[in-house]
């Protein structure tokens, strides 16, 4: 049963501010327990972090577009709560409602009539030479890319501890079939159905044309170590501030062994929003 809702918004965005601010005495007309982030306190929800928000919503409401969703889908831990995607315009693949559809669907919600689909997350290790370590869940990619400046990095990379190749190239993207129409897609990589359990290892502008992205089992651990020396070079997970990488640092990616909870638009099926969002069948 809902009791508690929390409410993410993207942020400086003023359609999703006004949205929040109807949205908040609506639900809690009905009972419900509201959790908004610090900066929209004023419309009436109680003030959390996104960290408490996740740990005690029965509900994540996500309004904004696919950034929005990323910041909050990996930190709950609870594949029971769902979350419902609120797309307020843009490219938005993973944040499937429209803001027109938002009081139906969240009506149909809170009576417990909606569908799920459980989306794989990953867990991203970084090892780093001097000792640190650092540890990330994303919900669709995490990237290693070199800076501005850099030359072609070198990535030695294994599958389950069975060496693949060594990547000479721009970067390395390790992504979930979620993912897969994100940054994978803009790189030449496949769109996979997103309940799928698998990994795209996508390269980024590789210097040998037949390095081609491949898809590998879900159930594999991926080991991808920088040799490279001077230059500069980062990981990126979901987009966020990630951590830079020095020669010699390993990073490692496996499923994260929970997926996350997304709530299926009732009125289009994902190849529908693939055809809109990608044009297919236009001319």
């Amino acid at each position: 049963m809902i009791r508690a809702v929390g409410l993410v918004t993207k942020y400086h965005e003023p359609k999703a501010t006004e949205m929040a601010r109807w949205l908040v005495p609506w639900l809690k007309k009905r009972g419900l327990k509201v959790y908004v982030e610090n900066g929209i306190s004023r419309s009436g929800g109680i003030s959390s972090s996104k960290k408490e928000m996740a740990a005690k919503a029965d509900l994540i409401v996500s309004l904004g577009g696919d950034g929005t969703l990323l910041n909050i889908a990996p930190l709950v831990e609870r594949p029971d709560v769902p979350i419902l995607g609120v797309n307020l315009g843009g490219l938005g693949f993973i944040t499937e409602v429209a803001a027109d559809e938002l009081e139906s669907v969240l009506t149909q919600t809170l009576e417990d009539e909606y569908q799920t689909e459980q989306r794989m997350t990953l867990e991203i290790q970084v090892q780093s030479k001097n000792g640190k370590a650092h540890r990330f869940r994303v919900l669709n990619d995490a990237v290693i890319t070199k800076g501005a400046r850099s030359r072609i990095i070198n990535l030695e990379t294994y599958v389950d501890g069975e060496y693949l190749c060594n990547y000479r190239a721009d970067g390395l993207i390790i992504s979930t079939p979620t993912g897969s129409t994100a940054y994978s897609l803009a790189a030449g990589g496949p769109i996979l159905a997103p309940a799928l359990s698998a990994i795209i290892l996508t390269p980024l502008c590789p210097h040998t044309l037949t390095n081609r992205p491949i898809v590998v089992p879900g159930v594999a651990g991926i080991q991808v170590t920088l040799r490279s020396f001077g230059d500069t070079v980062f990981l990126s997970p979901d987009g966020q501030q990630g951590v830079r990488l020095d020669n010699g640092d390993k990073v490692e990616a496996r499923d994260y062994g929970l997926p996350v909870s997304l709530i299926k638009s009732p009125s289009r099926s994902y190849y529908e929003i693939l055809r809109e969002k990608l044009k297919w069948g236009e001319r």
